[in-house]
């Protein structure tokens, strides 16, 4: 994991979801989902990969107590940096999503699992990741999981640079799923690339009753030069389709970013 920490301490994690339209369609398709899955603003959450707090913020904004924890020291600096001009406390740690101790059994009503996931290459730690999630979170809790599917990937770094037309590095992803910092032709850093079909396995393995699957951003990402282009309006033309169609099966493998959100019974 210390590569994936020395990866987000030199990363402007802060500017992700805001630079452009297509990276701003992944919070407002997020944030709309979230209004209508989460409920009533009394429930405890913890954003156990919250980055520099863009959803921890969101939804303390709006009444929920959030615990904000991540793995990275640079974005809890962050986070309790903004905290200081906020009239609410929330409580933030730096946190490994594998290894929740500080929380005791049922201490939450939503776990939002937003990027440990993806971010984990043996399989053990990432069932351990889940485990950890749903023994925080109270019978009846949302467990809230993204992922980055890897049929869309390849396409997208096909697009964004040739020399990612390897047939070793596409056979890679495809079979195993997982990209490893010292690979020669490593893109990011140590991360695993999943299916809607495998999320969905999963989630019933930990008896998790699905509710919702959504396309945080769709395909937007690979026509970033485009999207950028657009006014406002119609930008916001796009959104609504999106959210229209964003639970489409299809969409889901077609997506940069998605999330799969289910109840603990």
């Amino acid at each position: 994991m210390n590569n994936v920490v020395d990866y987000y301490e030199n990363y402007r994690e802060e500017d992700r979801l805001t630079t452009n339209n297509a990276r701003k369609i992944e919070f407002l398709t997020t944030v709309r989902m979230f209004d209508d899955i989460i409920g009533d603003s009394s429930k405890e959450i913890l954003d156990c990969a919250a980055g520099t707090g863009a959803y921890a913020f969101y939804l303390a904004d709006k009444g929920y107590n959030v615990t904000a924890t991540d793995l990275t020291p640079r974005h809890i600096d962050i986070i309790n940096e903004q905290l200081a001009n906020k009239p609410y406390k929330m409580t933030t740690a730096v946190l490994d999503a594998t290894d929740m101790s500080m929380f005791s059994d049922d201490s939450f009503d939503v776990v939002l699992n937003m990027g440990p996931f993806y971010h984990l290459t043996e399989e053990n730690m990432r069932n351990k990741c889940i485990e950890e999630s749903l023994r925080v979170l109270r019978k009846d809790g949302l467990l809230v999981v993204a992922y980055v599917p890897k049929f869309y990937l390849n396409q997208m770094i096909v697009t964004a640079d040739e020399k990612y037309i390897d047939g070793r590095l596409m056979s890679q992803i495809r079979d195993t799923g997982e990209l490893h910092s010292d690979d020669p032709k490593c893109f990011w850093t140590d991360t695993y690339y999943s299916s809607a079909d495998e999320m969905e396995e999963l989630f019933a393995k930990n008896n998790v009753e699905i509710i919702s699957h959504f396309a945080q951003d769709g395909i937007l990402p690979m026509l970033a030069d485009v999207a950028d282009t657009w006014s406002e309006e119609k930008f916001n033309t796009w959104l609504e389709y999106h959210l229209s169609v964003c639970k489409e099966k299809s969409i889901l493998g077609m997506s940069n970013h998605v999330i799969i959100t289910g109840k603990k019974k």
